[in-house]
């Protein structure tokens, strides 16, 4: 009898996939994809076990049409541990217990879809394997060391993530490359040698540029291109604001690549708005088809690429990253480390032997600190890659990893800083909005960036009757912002009045200068980013940041804001200039103490590895449930903003959403609170389309073109 592992509907037996040659062709794929962290026969052997299962008589007949449902997946799990033991038996457990689902916490006999349970379960007679494969005799010791004696078992946790991520990608594609017939073409992007080169001619077209500061941006590139010859490791480059740290970074980790033969780079950026612009400097010097960009609000768009053959590698390389240069998000990256999902972990075993940049380095949120440098910890010293910590700000990491050696590329981080010291933040203390508005009408380009939507609201209603006035904030959807944000532009390189008063949306990312920064009172990375939209071109000799405390009840940030703004408080308060690397320094070390009772892991995540981590008892779907770098607790808002919104809405209505279309329908959306989405519910202000999204009725009453969306006030239900 021949035994199938796929299917094809409407063709005969013949074209179906044997299952000893997906066994095989999956334990081949995934050996090689091991081998770059020395496991090639651990990941040879789940590969092999992976879809056991698959040998009973009722999957058999299953393929055949039968409607049954049949656990493939537990049947490898439980001769995991039979041949192989309760220690190396359990890594290959996880592994092939998840291949489907996602990586099962071992929990209890007691707990619906635990490892323990499966393990205890009675599965179909999966015997037949022996006559078609045979798995190999296998006793070996972990090719990687616990070098951090306080979380050993997440070393081993995080072998297994590392394991699994190798099986299902190889599952993946042989799966793929079956149902396609072999018509799938994933190469995709140059040789790290090459992109070195492209770097290095666009760097020679910059030579001419003779003034001072374009001086110093050579030397920080130089410094990045002589560092790059080190050993892997922990490096750290402290650049301020308009040092040129994008393009140096990019030098230092493509030249590192080149010295020490790693696969592709990696470049981490906390903020979506950001990530664009960087994307697009990255495409436009190395070439479109060697730049991915992957994050949650960006999906690979069709119409973004004219070669649609380039379109379809694109997209595979979404999947696994498997291309030389990678441009993702923090919560993307940081939560795919820790998830449980096969979609989420196939790429993981791409990340080895990778150099990963850390932009902003100090935007990994405190409560999150200590399992984020455990996953970059366990990176570095056992899966081959070099991580280098990129920022302004430089947060004080050794604080939390005592272990951790960071080498900085910078010869004189304090000497660079005074070089490009380019605004001067002064205190101006307490202010309502009525002072802060004649303040703002004094200058006729000028800038105020506040903490929460409602003061932004407030203070923009007392200067938007003057010509030149605009708001921006996440009321908005993104469409909205990048109109005003090109108004905002052509007034400023016109020389035309502009006054903006902005949420922290446009602190990071947003390519703008002004001569005149007011920032409400917050941590000093955030008030170093307002800094970066003050005098970024150099048009006089130093731009101006005030700094102000707001007297107004409706513009006190909360929740971790607050503490931010506590520690920024109490380093203005220490230091004549905040910006300098010493105020930045103290201002880590006070936030810092503020997350020393919770030990950097407000949600406890290392705790899932290590409570019963001696046992191989581990929780990985529970971690990964813990593990959100946002805690989204908002509802999302489709705007029909324009034709283009209300052609999209049409199409998802009646075509019930295609996936193109609700992707590109997340530039026109707006994310609000419960309270705020309560309220629109209550005046009848939104319709449920098919289930997909939530829409803006009456969008002329209910989204104003200069404040966007209009939340109503309490009592308004009562008279809808």
């Amino acid at each position: 009898m021949a035994y199938y592992a796929h299917s094809k509907e409407n063709e005969p037996k013949e074209n179906w996939q044997l299952l000893k040659e997906h066994l095989y062709n999956t334990a081949d794929v995934a050996s090689k994809f091991a081998a770059v962290f020395q496991s090639s026969e651990f990941a040879w052997i789940a590969g092999m076990m992976h879809d056991i299962g698959k040998y009973s008589n009722e999957f058999q007949s299953k393929l055949h049409g039968k409607k049954l449902f049949v656990d493939h997946s537990t049947a490898g799990a439980q001769l995991a541990l039979k041949n192989y033991g309760p220690a190396l038996g359990a890594l290959f457990s996880y592994c092939v217990a998840g291949h489907h689902a996602g990586i099962p916490d071992y929990g209890t006999v007691n707990k619906n879809s635990s490892l323990a349970l499966r393990l205890k379960s009675v599965v179909k007679d999966y015997s037949k394997y022996s006559e078609e494969i045979l798995l190999p005799q296998f006793k070996k010791m972990l090719p990687i060391s616990a070098t951090n004696k306080e979380y050993q078992y997440f070393t081993i946790a995080f072998y297994i993530r590392m394991l699994f991520s190798c099986l299902v990608d190889a599952d993946f594609l042989d799966t793929e490359r079956f149902m396609k017939n072999g018509d799938v073409n994933r190469d995709i992007g140059e040789n790290i040698y090459v992109l070195y080169e492209k770097l290095m001619l666009h760097m020679e077209t910059l030579k001419n540029k003779k003034d001072h500061i374009n001086q110093e941006r050579r030397k920080v590139f130089q410094r990045c291109v002589q560092m790059a010859s080190y050993k892997k490791g922990f490096f750290s480059m402290t650049v301020p604001t308009g040092g040129g740290k994008t393009l140096s970074s990019m030098a230092f980790a493509l030249g590192h690549a080149i010295k020490n033969n790693m696969n592709r780079i990696i470049y981490v950026i906390p903020y979506t708005s950001i990530i664009e612009q960087n994307a697009k400097v990255f495409s436009g010097i190395l070439g479109e088809d060697n730049v991915l960009e992957h994050h949650s609000s960006y999906r690979i768009d069709d119409d973004f690429y004219e070669d649609t053959n380039l379109y379809e590698r694109m997209r595979y390389a979404e999947e696994n990253w498997d291309i030389p240069i990678v441009v993702t998000t923090n919560v993307q990256f940081y939560e795919s480390l820790f998830s449980n999902k096969p979609s989420k972990c196939r790429k993981l075993h791409n990340i080895t032997n990778s150099v990963i940049i850390l932009d902003e380095a100090q935007m990994i949120p405190t409560q999150y600190l200590k399992p984020c440098l455990a996953a970059l910890w366990e990176l570095v010293f056992n899966y081959n890659c070099t991580v280098l910590f990129c920022t302004a700000t430089q947060p004080a990491l050794n604080e939390i990893y005592n272990d951790l050696q960071i080498t900085e590329i910078i010869e004189s981080p304090i000497q660079l800083f005074n070089e490009f010291k380019r605004v001067e933040v002064s205190n101006i203390g307490k202010i309502d909005d009525s002072e802060l508005s004649d303040l703002l009408l004094e200058s006729d380009q000028v800038l105020c960036i506040v903490n929460t939507r409602k003061h932004a609201k407030e203070l923009y209603g007392k200067i938007q009757q003057y010509d030149g006035s605009y708001h921006l904030s996440t009321l908005m959807c993104a469409a909205h912002r990048r109109e005003i944000l090109s108004e905002i532009k052509k007034r400023l390189s016109g020389g035309e009045i502009c006054r903006v008063v902005s949420t922290q949306l446009i602190e990071a990312g947003v390519d703008i200068d002004f001569p005149v920064v007011y920032r409400s009172s917050a941590g000093l990375d955030s008030i170093a980013q307002s800094a970066g939209r003050c005098n970024r071109e150099w048009k006089a000799k130093k731009g101006n940041v005030f700094v102000f405390y707001s007297t107004e009840d409706y513009a006190t940030a909360l929740g971790w804001l607050s503490k931010t703004q506590s520690a920024g408080e109490m380093a203005m308060r220490q230091f004549t200039d905040p910006l300098s690397p010493d105020a930045i320094r103290y201002y880590f070390q006070q936030l810092y103490d503020y997350e020393r009772d919770n030990r950097f892991d407000n949600r406890k995540i290392m705790e899932c590895f290590e409570k019963s981590g001696a046992q191989l008892r581990f929780e990985f779907a529970e971690a990964s449930s813990r593990f959100k770098l946002i805690d989204d607790n908002t509802y999302p808002v489709v705007i029909p903003y324009n034709h283009d919104a209300e052609k999209l809405i049409q199409e998802a209505r009646f075509a019930n959403g295609t996936k193109n279309s609700m992707r590109k329908l997340q530039q026109y959306t707006v994310s609000i609170y419960e309270n705020e989405y309560n309220s629109l519910l209550g005046v009848g202000a939104l319709e449920d389309v098919n289930g997909l999204f939530m829409l803006l009725k009456n969008k002329e009453q209910r989204y104003d073109a200069r404040e966007g969306l209009i939340i109503p006030k309490g009592g308004e239900a009562l008279f809808a």
